[in-house]
C-alpha cells in the first residue's frame, strides 16, 4: 500500500496545503518517512490523516465559488469500530461546507471494505447538502464495497454506480471532470423527479 499515492496531476489546479480554507492548509509532508499505516501496512506519506486509524484521504480539488470538492479515499471505511463517517463529516466535510462546498465527489477505488453502523451521519450530511441543491457522488468504488453500502441501506444518500464507475477521471482536468459528473447527476436526479 505504501506505493499507492493520491492522484497528483491536478496539483497545478489545486493544492490543499496552499488553500487557506482547506482543513489541511499548511500540512507538511515527507517523501521519505512513512509514518501512517492502515493496520500493519504503511501508506504513502502524501495521504492526509483525518483522525481515523483505517481511512485516509486527499482533497484533490475544491472550488468554493462552484461549491464543489473532489476527495480521494484509501483504506477501510469502518463505522462499526471507528465511526469513520462521524470523523469524516465533523472534521472534513463540515469544515468544507462552512466554506461553501455543497457538492462532493468521493473517489473510492482504494477503499477496500465498508463496515457499517447506523445511518445518522449519512442522513444528516445528505439533508444538509440537499437543502443547498448539493449532492454526494461515490465514484469508482469497488463492487463489493458498493454492495456493503447497499446492504447497510446507506446507498440512498449517494449518487453511485452505473456509468459513474466507467469514468476515466484521470484523463480529465478537474473542471471538465466536474462538468461530466454534474451532467450525469442532473440526468439521474431528473429521472428520479
Amino acid at each position: 500500500m505504501h506505493t499507492i499515492e493520491p492522484y497528483y496531476r491536478w496539483k497545478e489546479y489545486y493544492d490543499s496545503v496552499e488553500d487557506p480554507y482547506s482543513p489541511f492548509f499548511q500540512q507538511a509532508y515527507s517523501e521519505f518517512s512513512f509514518t501512517s499505516a492502515i493496520y500493519d501496512h504503511f501508506i504513502h506519506p502524501q495521504w492526509d490523516n483525518m483522525g481515523s486509524p483505517t481511512l485516509f484521504l486527499k482533497v484533490l480539488f475544491a472550488d468554493y465559488d462552484e461549491g464543489i470538492a473532489t476527495i480521494e479515499l484509501i483504506g477501510e471505511w469502518n463505522d462499526c469500530l471507528h465511526n469513520d463517517i462521524m470523523t469524516f463529516k465533523r472534521d472534513v466535510v463540515e469544515h468544507m461546507m462552512l466554506q461553501g462546498i455543497k457538492k462532493f465527489i468521493l473517489i473510492g477505488e482504494n477503499v477496500l471494505n465498508f463496515h457499517p453502523s447506523d445511518d445518522c451521519y449519512y442522513e444528516e450530511w445528505f439533508e444538509e447538502v440537499e437543502d443547498k441543491d448539493g449532492w454526494i457522488v461515490l465514484l469508482n468504488f469497488r463492487e463489493h464495497v458498493l454492495k456493503e453500502f447497499q446492504n447497510a441501506n446507506v446507498d440512498s444518500y449517494f449518487v453511485l454506480g452505473g456509468k459513474l464507475n466507467a469514468i476515466s477521471w484521470r484523463t480529465l482536468n478537474p473542471r471538465h471532470f466536474y462538468q461530466v459528473i454534474s451532467g450525469m447527476v442532473q440526468k439521474r436526479l431528473g429521472q428520479i423527479l
